[in-house]
């Protein structure tokens, strides 16, 4: 079984910035950080 991940706050902020302030889309942004779509929308919520 696999061991999950888990990101600092600055990290989460930083994917978080990408989209909002950036203007990246939720997919373009979680694939330049090789990070999954979805978990990126709900830290963008």
């Amino acid at each position: 079984m696999a061991t999950r991940k888990q990101y600092t706050k600055e990290f989460k902020l930083d994917a978080v910035s990408l989209v909002v302030d950036q203007g990246y889309s939720r997919s373009e942004a979680a694939r330049s950080l090789d990070i999954n779509a979805q978990m990126l929308g709900r830290w963008v919520k």
